[in-house]
Formats: structure tokens, sequence, C-alpha cells
């Protein structure tokens, strides 16, 4: 729930022109219910990311605020922002996986080709 809540809030009520590019990925909640951690991937630059992280740190207490509203405990978690590098990591995994498909690939392209050619030559000289 803490997840939805963040997301929703942050894409449609939050108007901090600093927060933009957001996705929320997860939500880790102590067992106490006490605090929350709401681990965020943002696209742009560092220093982008560096601002819109700073927007969103801003903005807790308000998003914490709408948490509130909706769930019916007896305490609100506190909310505490964290970049989530996970899906950085898997588009990196992705590329070298790409890239070692594509570079062994012109090998076996050339050896397809080479065969090709051998299967071609003897059927050239067969008479028609």
């Amino acid at each position: 729930m803490i997840r939805e809540v963040a997301s929703a809030t942050i894409l449609f009520e939050l108007k901090d022109p600093r927060v933009k590019g957001v996705t929320v990925t997860r939500a880790d909640v102590s067992g106490d219910l006490q605090h929350a951690k709401v681990y965020v991937s943002i696209m742009g630059s560092p220093s982008e990311q560096a601002l819109c992280l700073h927007g969103l740190k801003h903005a807790a207490g308000f998003v914490q605020s709408k948490l509130a509203d909706r769930m019916q405990t007896r305490f609100t978690p506190s909310i505490r922002f964290e970049l989530d590098d996970g899906v950085k990591k898997s588009i990196e995994v992705s590329r070298l996986i790409h890239e070692a498909l594509h570079g062994a690939q012109p090998a076996s392209d050339a050896e397809a080709s080479s065969q090709v050619s051998a299967a071609d030559g003897p059927a050239e000289d067969a008479p028609a």
C-alpha cells in the first residue's frame, strides 16, 4: 500500500518542479511499522537525480500525510526515499549481454556465409 500511495502522490499530486521522471520500485517497512524506505528509480543525469531526490526528501511529509489518510493504523510510518540502482544495473547487464551476442554473431555469420558459398560452389559446377 505504501508503494501505491507514494507512487500515486508523486505522479498526480506533487507540484515540485524538481520531481520528474520518478518511478517507485518498492517499499520496505520496519517490523513495528514506524519507518518505511521507499525506493525510487530516477531517470536523468546524476545531478538531475540528486536534485529530484532532494525534492522527494522535502516532499516526504506530504507523501506521509497522504499515506495517513489511506492507512487505518495507529501510527503512520515515517517515509525516507532511497535511490534504487537496480533498474540501471539491469539495463547495463542487458546491454552487456546484447553486446556479447552481437560481438559473437559476426563470427558465426562469417562461418555461415563460408558454408553457404561452399555449398553453392558444387551446385554451380553441376550441369543443368
